[in-house]
C-alpha cells in the first residue's frame, strides 16, 4: 500500500486529475448507466413475459370454460338412464321408435343451442331396430376402426379428439361410451359431442398478444395456431421449440385436465417486436449518460487547468532558483494553498538572498575544520601504541625464556610482540584478511594464557579470502571487547567463536560469545552514539573502527550488534569486496 501511494505521489498533477476523473467520473458513469440500462431491459422483458403469461392464463380459462360445457353435457348424457333405455330397446315398428325419439333425443337436440360451445350432438349404436337419422348413426366396423374410437376405449372416460383432416377450423369432439348402467348392455352405444369451432377460435384470437398462440396435444402435435404461416391442417405438424431463434420468447402453459392430459397452450413472441419501446427508454438513458459525462468532464478540465498552469509556473521558477537566480515569483493573485505556497517561496527567496554570502562560506570553512579535526583524532588514536623500546624489550625477554626452556611464556611474549609490531607499522591502512586473523589469534592466545581454562575460542577462515585487503584493525577491537567486557565478568567458562567467509560480494565477519551480554539501554546508547558521532568513552575502539569503515566504504558496508543479557553477544560486519 505504501509503494502504491508513493507511486501515485510521483505522478504529475495532470495525470492525477486524469486518474481521479477516470475512477470517480467516467468509470462510475459507464458502470451505473450500463447497470441501469441492463436492469431496465431485464425489467422490461420480465414484464413482457408476465403479460404473456397473463394472456396464456386468460386463453386457458376461456378454453377450459368452453370444454367444460362439452364435458358437462357428456357427463349428463352418461348418467341419463332414459338414453340407456332408448338405445337398448328393440322397436317393433318405426312409429314406436319415432315416438320414443321425440320423447328422449329431441329434448337434447332442442336444448343443444343453449350451449354456445356445442355445435352438434350425435349418437352411434349397434341396435338394428333404430332408424339411422336425426343424429343417430350405426356403430359399424368402419366406425370402430377410427382413431377416436380406439382412444375412447383406451381412456375409459370422455375422450377428446381433434380431426386434422378437415378445413382450418378446430374440429374438436368429445366421445364417451354409455356404459354406466350395466343392466343396459345389450347394444353398444357412443355419444359424440362436436364443439363449436368458431367459439374455440375466438378463445385464441380475441386476445392481445404481440405473437402467436399454439394449441398442442400430448404428442407435441399442433392442433391449432393463429399463425397463418404454419400449415397445420392435414398432415401432422409437430411443435419444435428449438426451431425458433434465440430472440424468440417461448412460454408454455400445461392444461391440467384429465380429458386433455398433457395438452399445452404455447405463446411464441418475437422479442424484436419490443425494439421500438426499448429504443425510447434507451434514448433517455443515453441522454442522461451524455449529461452525466459532459458536465463533470468540463468541471474536471477547468479545475485541472487551474492547478496545472499555476504549478507549472511555480516549477519553472523553482528551477531558476536552483540555478541561483533568486528572483521573486511575480504571479501572486490567488489566496488558496498554491497562492500561499508562492508567498512562502518569495519569503524563502529573500532569506536565501540575505544569508547566502554569510552562511555558504561559513559552512564551507566549518566543514573543512571538522574534516581536519577527524583526521587529527584518527592520527592521535593511531599514535597511541608506538613504543619501539617496548618491542625490543619483549623480544629480549622472549629469547631468555626460550634459553630457559619456558616455551609457553616465550609464545605469549611472541604474540604480544606481534601485536606491538603491528602498531609500529600503523601507517599501513590496508592489510590482508589473513594478516588480520593472525593478529586476532595472537590476541586470543594471550587472553587464554591470562584466563586459563576460563576462555575457549575458535577461528574459522575460508582460505579463498585470505588475500583480500581490508582496513587495518577492522575486526580486532570487537574481539577485544568480547574478551574483556563479555567473557572476563563471567564466573563460568567463556567461549568466543569467530567465522570469516564470503557470501556473494561481501566478506562476512561474525564473532559470537556467551558472555554477560549488553543491557538493552546500553545497546541503544551505543547505537545512538555511533549514528550521531558522539564520544563513546571506553568504547572508543569500536567507534574508531566504525568511523573508518564508514569513511572507506560509505553506506555499502553493514554493521549489526545482537545481544541477550546473560546469554551473549553477536557482532556481524559485511564488507563489500568490489570496494577494495
Amino acid at each position: 500500500m505504501r509503494k502504491l501511494l508513493q507511486s501515485f505521489n510521483d505522478l504529475k498533477i495532470r495525470n492525477k486529475f486524469l486518474i481521479v476523473y477516470l475512477l470517480s467520473v467516467l468509470l462510475p458513469i459507464i458502470a451505473t448507466n450500463s447497470a441501469f440500462y441492463i436492469m431496465t431491459n431485464n425489467r422490461f422483458v420480465e414484464q413482457k413475459e408476465i403479460d404473456i403469461e397473463l394472456v396464456l392464463n386468460q386463453t386457458q380459462q376461456d378454453f377450459r370454460y368452453l370444454t367444460d360445457q362439452a364435458v358437462g353435457l357428456a357427463t349428463t348424457l352418461y348418467l341419463d338412464v332414459r338414453l340407456y333405455d332408448f338405445f337398448d330397446r328393440d322397436y317393433l315398428s318405426p312409429i314406436e321408435y319415432i315416438e320414443a325419439y321425440n320423447q328422449v333425443l329431441r329434448q337434447y337436440n332442442t336444448s343443444t343451442p343453449l350451449y354456445n360451445t356445442i355445435q352438434s350432438l350425435n349418437f352411434y349404436t349397434e341396435n338394428p331396430t333404430i332408424l339411422l337419422s336425426g343424429g343417430v348413426a350405426a356403430l359399424t366396423d368402419d366406425v370402430q376402426s377410427n382413431e377416436w374410437y380406439e382412444g375412447m376405449k383406451e381412456a375409459g372416460q370422455p375422450h377428446a379428439f381433434i380431426n386434422l383432416e378437415t378445413d382450418n377450423d378446430i374440429n374438436l369432439s368429445i366421445y364417451t361410451e354409455l356404459d354406466y348402467f350395466y343392466l343396459y348392455d345389450q347394444y353398444e352405444k357412443v355419444v359424440q359431442i362436436d364443439m363449436n369451432p368458431i367459439a374455440l377460435k375466438q378463445a385464441f384470437n380475441n386476445v392481445t398478444l404481440q405473437g402467436d398462440l399454439y394449441l398442442i396435444d400430448q404428442d407435441e402435435t399442433i392442433i391449432y395456431t393463429n399463425n397463418n404461416q404454419v400449415d397445420w391442417v392435414g398432415d401432422r405438424v409437430d411443435f419444435d421449440e428449438e426451431a425458433f431463434p434465440d430472440h424468440y420468447i417461448v412460454i408454455k402453459n400445461v392444461l391440467h385436465d384429465r380429458y386433455f392430459e398433457d395438452w399445452q397452450i404455447v405463446a411464441v413472441v418475437d422479442s424484436s417486436e419490443f425494439t421500438s419501446e426499448l429504443i425510447e427508454s434507451s434514448q433517455f438513458i443515453i441522454m442522461l449518460s451524455i449529461i452525466n459525462f459532459i458536465l463533470p468532464t468540463l468541471i474536471i478540465v477547468f479545475i485541472s487547468k487551474s492547478f496545472h498552469s499555476r504549478l507549472d509556473k511555480i516549477l519553472h521558477h523553482m528551477k531558476n532558483i536552483e540555478k541561483q537566480n533568486f528572483e521573486e515569483y511575480p504571479y501572486i493573485k490567488s489566496k488558496d494553498e498554491i497562492g500561499q505556497l508562492t508567498r512562502q517561496i518569495n519569503r524563502m527567496t529573500r532569506r536565501i538572498n540575505k544569508l547566502f554570502n554569510e552562511v555558504f562560506r561559513t559552512n564551507i570553512e566549518k566543514k573543512d575544520l571538522e574534516i581536519k579535526e577527524k583526521q587529527a583524532q584518527l592520527s592521535a588514536l593511531q599514535s597511541q601504541i608506538n613504543p619501539h623500546f617496548l618491542f625490543n624489550s619483549l623480544e629480549t625477554i622472549r629469547m631468555r625464556s626460550l634459553i630457559k626452556g619456558e616455551t609457553e611464556t616465550a609464545n605469549i611474549i611472541e604474540n604480544m610482540a606481534g601485536i606491538f609490531r603491528n602498531s609500529l607499522t600503523w601507517g599501513r591502512d590496508w592489510v590482508t584478511v589473513k594478516e588480520e586473523v593472525h593478529l586476532i589469534k595472537a590476541f586470543l592466545e594471550i587472553q587464554a594464557y591470562r584466563f586459563g581454562d576460563k576462555l575457549a575460542y575458535s577461528v574459522e577462515l575460508e582460505p579463498e579470502i585470505g588475500s583480500v585487503k581490508i582496513p587495518n584493525l577492522s575486526f580486532l577491537p570487537f574481539v577485544e571487547n568480547a574478551s574483556l567486557h563479555g567473557i572476563e565478568p563471567l564466573k563460568d567458562q567463556g567461549t568466543i567463536h569467530i567465522s570469516i567467509y564470503r557470501e556473494d560480494t561481501f566478506i562476512i565477519f561474525k564473532i559470537t560469545d556467551n558472555g554477560v551480554g549488553i543491557p538493552p539501554d546500553r545497546l541503544a546508547l551505543i547505537e545512538d552514539q555511533l549514528e550521531n558521532e558522539q564520544d563513546m568513552g571506553e568504547n572508543v575502539g569500536i567507534q574508531n573502527v566504525y568511523y573508518r569503515l564508514k569513511f572507506y566504504y560509505k553506506d555499502t558496508f553493514k554493521f549489526n550488534i545482537s545481544t541477550e543479557v546473560n546469554e551473549g553477544t553477536t557482532v556481524n560486519i559485511h564488507l563489500p569486496v568490489e570496494s577494495n
